[in-house]
C-alpha cells in the first residue's frame, strides 16, 4: 500500500463552507480540516484562499504526523427510525392531533425548533 502524499489528500473533494462577513467578503473552512479557514473579497478569492490554507494545512499535518480525516461520501435519505416509550409515542400523536398536522410533520417541526434550524 503506498503512502498517502500531499497529492493524494489535495486531489481529494473535501466540502468547503462559504459564508459572508459581518465586514465583507466571504469567510471560507473546510469543516473536515479543522482550523482550515480564510477569506476573500469575492467568492472565488475566497476559493483560491481556502486552496492555499488546505495546502498547508496538510503540509503542517503530515509533517507532524497529524492524523487527517478524509471527506466522507454519507448521503442522507432524510429518514431514520427512532424508538420512543410508548407513553412519548402517544404525547407526540395527540399533540399532532392537536395542532391539526401529520405526526411526522409534529415531528419534523420539533426536531427542527431543538437544533435551532431555520427553514427559510
Amino acid at each position: 500500500m503506498s503512502k498517502k502524499d500531499l497529492q493524494y489528500y489535495l486531489a481529494l473533494p473535501y466540502r468547503m463552507a462559504i459564508t459572508p462577513a459581518e465586514e465583507g467578503g466571504y469567510v471560507v473552512s473546510i469543516p473536515a480540516l479543522t482550523g482550515c479557514i480564510s477569506q476573500g473579497e469575492t467568492v472565488e478569492e475566497a476559493i483560491k484562499m481556502i486552496e492555499d490554507a488546505k495546502k498547508c494545512w496538510l503540509e503542517v499535518a503530515l509533517a507532524e504526523g497529524i492524523p487527517i480525516p478524509e471527506p466522507t461520501d454519507e448521503e442522507y435519505s432524510g429518514k431514520f427510525n427512532v424508538r420512543v416509550p410508548k407513553s412519548l409515542h402517544r404525547i407526540l400523536v395527540e399533540k399532532a392531533k392537536e395542532e391539526n398536522v401529520s405526526l411526522n410533520q409534529y415531528i419534523n417541526y420539533q426536531l427542527s425548533r431543538g437544533v435551532g434550524y431555520k427553514t427559510h
